[in-house]
């Protein structure tokens, strides 16, 4: 293992994870005062709740094994539920930084994903109602495209996409996301009607 690469990617996870609480400040500036709470709550939620099923599932789905459809690998195993097996050691991914440095870092971007469409429900959903969306929306859509893309799955390994900064595994995704989810929700109440100022445009 190189020092050097490990420390990079330490401060790389220390900066994407940044982004959070920094989306949440833009996205919270940019609402009516009212609702700022609310928006800033919709961001640090993604950081508890995605976390959590990371750890649990999401690894492992997405880096470990590979169940296929078509001949084509679509999401990977639970061999590696619960983080098991992974440590200061590179023997599972054979990277030149640790196993659990690896995993740490995806899971920034697993964290910023949906804290990106929240921008997109501002003023129009309910908290609960966000944080049972992104569990779900984490597992069944995050997850299975971030193994095609960087998991082994069939878009990095069978047409060997370079994907380094999260073109799709993030940014389409959490678009494709914002665009369904404004289709069913719908415009803000009085839209078009009332005056909407953002709250604060410094914040933002």
């Amino acid at each position: 293992m190189d020092s050097g690469h490990t420390a990079w990617l330490l401060m790389s996870s220390a900066l994407v994870l940044f982004m959070t609480p920094g989306l949440a400040f833009f996205y919270g500036g940019m609402v009516r005062a009212k609702n700022v709470l609310a928006m800033l709550m919709k961001n640090y939620v993604a950081m508890g709740v995605v976390t959590i099923l990371w750890v649990l599932v999401g690894a492992s789905l997405t880096f470990s094994g590979s169940t296929t459809l078509g001949g084509y690998s679509v999401i990977g195993d639970f061999n590696l539920w619960g983080l098991r097996d992974l440590g200061l050691s590179n023997d599972h991914f054979g990277l030149p930084y640790p196993d659990n440095v690896h995993i740490m870092f995806q899971l920034t971007f697993a964290i910023i994903t949906p804290a990106l469409i929240s921008g997109a429900i501002a003023e129009r959903m309910k908290f609960t109602a966000w944080a049972v969306f992104i569990a779900i929306w984490s597992l069944l859509v995050y997850v299975p495209v971030a193994h095609w893309v960087w998991g082994g799955g069939f878009i990095g390994a069978d047409i060997e996409a370079l994907d380094f900064a999260g073109g799709l595994v993030v940014h389409i995704n959490a678009g494709a996301a914002a665009l369904a989810l404004l289709m069913v929700l719908g415009p803000r109440i009085g839209f078009r009607r009332d005056i909407i100022r953002p709250h604060s445009l410094p914040l933002t």
